[in-house]
């Protein structure tokens, strides 16, 4: 599989961790939107497109946003979900995304997260030019 295109949306803000929204097309057959870059302590990596978890209410099966105390259908009160209680969920909001799409190796996500970064850099120095 080719990355045949990469696009790079950069973000106003500078103060913000989030720098820019990428669109990667495999093959001139595929496509996958809103990778998103941010500006880790040891530099820039990307997080794939996710969604946020949700639950349903027990009173009228309204799905809402996970954490959430009251549902946003009924007014029902909501049982409060389990927080994780160790590793890495427990430290971040990890557990309330799911990523909708990933890539399943090591190797290829390193191949992806390069070829977005390159074409981060390159939309920095100029913008409007794609890979």
């Amino acid at each position: 599989m080719e990355i045949t295109e990469v696009r790079i949306f950069l973000k106003e803000s500078p103060d913000k961790k989030l720098k820019a929204y990428a669109t990667v097309t495999f093959d001139n057959a595929f496509v996958v939107r809103n990778i998103k870059v941010i500006a880790g302590s040891s530099g820039p990596f990307i997080a794939m497109p996710s969604r946020k978890i949700k639950q349903p209410c027990p009173k009228c099966g309204f799905k809402n946003e996970i954490r959430s105390k009251f549902c946003n259908q009924c007014g029902g009160q909501l049982p409060l979900a389990p927080r994780p209680i160790s590793g890495i969920d427990s430290q971040n909001s990890s557990a309330e995304h799911k990523d909708i799409a990933h890539p399943i190796t090591q190797p290829f996500r390193e191949h992806l997260q390069k070829r977005v970064l390159e074409a981060y850099e390159k939309e920095k120095v100029s913008p409007g030019v794609g890979i």
